[in-house]
């Protein structure tokens, strides 16, 4: 059966016509499990290939090469690649950024990731990371574009504080950014004046306007609970719930899809959260029982998230209509965790994950929260972001 290939990858451009940069260069290569063409050849297999002799090391991100590991702080280790006899070196472990012995075997760098299209994904930090260790050591940087899953179009709140940067946000940017991994390591490089040689491999025929399925591609989650297209759509919200002590839906087959906690009766949130606007999303109440992570083996009442309608879908917003639900009805019983947070070990995990310090201050009141309230947490100035970024976009 003919597969309906919408688009082409960079990966796929990179093959066909690879930049001079290229030639006779020792190539590494970041990737994982994600990093496959349209027909689910691996990224390395397919350069390994076209470049014979030339691939000298792979670069895993957060979760392991397969995703193997789970989040926060849980690290992968460095290892070898059995079928092509090269290092495997993970760069969420002893290291975030690639060592000078690790960069010392390559003269090019290929990046190749699925993003998520939200700034706490740590893939576009990594990113950043390695343009910072290739402008010291004189390494170009080549990215393979990838589409942002859930558009270009549209933008949610709020933009990262500079006073809250961490691993889950270098730089100023909103919760969701609208850009590609390729243009964000343009504005990266531009704003941050890496003196990096950087080329990126565009995507053919991409929209900005395109989600995911409309792209014909195959989804293959990039990291382990990242399983549907579904998920990166509340994954800008939902993320939030990782400095809470409400699950998120990690430990089900559902993660981000669901919220909830052993405090919460099903039947009594449904109605102070219809209160709020949530356009896009049908809520079911439920109960679940997560088998790791936060309320582990224990069983938790809260909601599902069935999204309906992609382009209506306003995540951030979400979220924080669900916690203002639980502050009416559960007063003192949601809390925020505290660090250690993606290698954060001073700053609130839940002001580095939202951006700023405004969410913990105002829930901390113990006043009813408002649709106008939350709208305001979340605004951020969406004509000066386009204004930064225009010059940086590929696709229009």
């Amino acid at each position: 059966m003919a597969l309906d290939h919408r688009i082409r990858l960079g990966l796929e451009t990179l093959i066909e016509s690879p930049p001079n940069l290229l030639r006779s260069a020792r190539l590494g290569l970041l990737m994982n499990q994600a990093s496959v063409t349209s027909r689910m050849e691996y990224a390395s297999d397919r350069i390994a290939s076209a470049f014979p002799g030339q691939l000298r090391a792979l670069f895993s991100p957060q979760h392991g090469i397969f995703g193997e590991q789970q989040a926060n702080m849980i690290e992968s280790g460095h290892g070898k690649e059995a079928k092509l006899g090269i290092p495997v070196y993970s760069l969420y472990s002893e290291t975030r950024r690639p060592t000078v012995e690790m960069l010392e075997q390559i003269d090019c760098l290929l990046i190749d990731l699925q993003d998520v299209g939200t700034r706490v994904y740590t893939f576009l930090w990594t990113m950043l990371e390695c343009m910072y260790a290739c402008a010291q050591h004189g390494v170009a940087v080549v990215v393979l574009d990838r589409p942002n899953p859930i558009g270009g179009e549209i933008c949610e709140g709020p933009m990262l504080a500079p006073d809250c940067k961490s691993f889950v946000g270098g730089f100023e940017i909103p919760m969701r950014h609208g850009m590609t991994i390729g243009e964000l390591a343009k504005l990266f490089k531009t704003s941050l004046n890496i003196d990096v040689e950087l080329e990126v491999v565009p995507l053919q025929g991409w929209k900005r306007s395109m989600t995911f399925p409309e792209t014909g591609l195959i989804w293959v989650a990039p990291s382990p609970n990242m399983p549907r297209f579904e998920t990166t759509l509340l994954y800008p919200g939902q993320v939030l719930l990782e400095g809470i002590n409400l699950s998120e839906g990690r430990g089900t087959t559902l993660p981000f899809e669901m919220t909830g906690a052993p405090f919460i009766e099903p039947s009594d949130i449904l109605g102070p959260l219809n209160a709020f606007s949530h356009p896009g999303v049908l809520i079911r109440p439920i109960r679940f029982m997560p088998t790791f992570d936060k309320w582990k083996d224990q069983s938790c009442g809260g909601v599902a998230y069935h999204v309906i309608d992609p382009s209506a879908v306003r995540s951030v917003e979400l979220t924080l209509s669900f916690l203002a639900a639980c502050h009416q009805l559960y007063p003192g019983k949601v809390k925020w965790l505290p660090p250690p947070y993606e290698y954060e070990y001073r700053k609130s995990p839940i002001d580095i994950l939202f951006g700023n310090a405004n969410l913990r201050n105002r829930f901390e009141n113990n006043k009813p929260i408002t649709q106008t309230e939350i709208e305001s947490l979340i605004s951020f100035d969406l004509d000066g972001w386009r204004q930064t970024t225009e010059s940086h976009r590929l696709y229009r």
